[in-house]
């Protein structure tokens, strides 16, 4: 009874292996602190700590350059900002105006993706001034593109603790059947008319 009782004991006390994933995929090192060893897993808190921080920099220095192209070329190229997309602010860096823009494409017989003059207008005071732009605008696509590199090495990040934190609690498991599986019993002779003896035993169940 007593070996039954050790054993729903070790039983309840068992982690699990579906739980410790969860807690990685949410907080990378989180599924290792629930299986008993934080040890390991809080490189992959500090790792993420690290890619959120890079994430948060490079979203605000997108912004920022994006910010500053609109409003160069509100100022420089005289753009209306209100309901433009961002093709038409990838297109206004490559041509000095717009009636090189739509000239090129009507030359192409490309009539669809001309615009209206009266809404989509620009004009370049100089070549100097485009570039400029156009570099401002390259700074910041190049920012948000690399944000999905950031998000691809923050999953991976919790790809590994979620297998790492899987081993801890496998770990962890085994060690308390093993530790209840090994112990000592004692054996008194009951018997009042034999000799008296203890016989002390030692068992290892594999």
């Amino acid at each position: 009874m007593k070996n039954l009782s050790n054993s729903l004991e070790i039983k309840s006390q068992k982690k699990n292996p579906a739980l410790a994933i969860l807690f990685s995929m949410l907080l990378p090192g989180m599924g290792e602190l629930y299986g008993g060893n934080y040890q390991s897993g809080q490189y992959f808190t500090i790792a993420e700590a690290a890619f959120l921080g890079v994430y948060v920099g490079m979203n605000f220095y997108g912004d920022w350059k994006k910010d500053n192209y609109e409003t160069f070329a509100g100022s420089a190229a005289g753009v209306d900002l209100k309901g433009k997309n961002e093709d038409y602010f990838g297109r206004i860096g490559e041509y000095k105006d717009i009636e090189q823009y739509n000239n090129i494409k009507a030359l192409n017989r490309e009539f669809n993706k001309m615009y209206d003059p009266a809404v989509f207008y620009w004009q370049w005071k100089n070549d100097e001034d485009r570039k400029n732009y156009r570099d401002m605008w390259l700074s910041s696509r190049h920012a948000y593109n690399n944000l999905r590199f950031v998000v691809g090495a923050m999953l991976l990040n919790r790809l590994t603790s979620a297998i790492n934190a899987v081993r801890v609690v496998t770990a962890y498991n085994k060690s308390l059947e093993s530790s209840d599986q090994t112990g000592l019993y004692f054996n008194a002779n009951p018997d009042p008319n034999a000799v008296s003896s203890i016989t002390v035993n030692f068992f290892t169940a594999f």
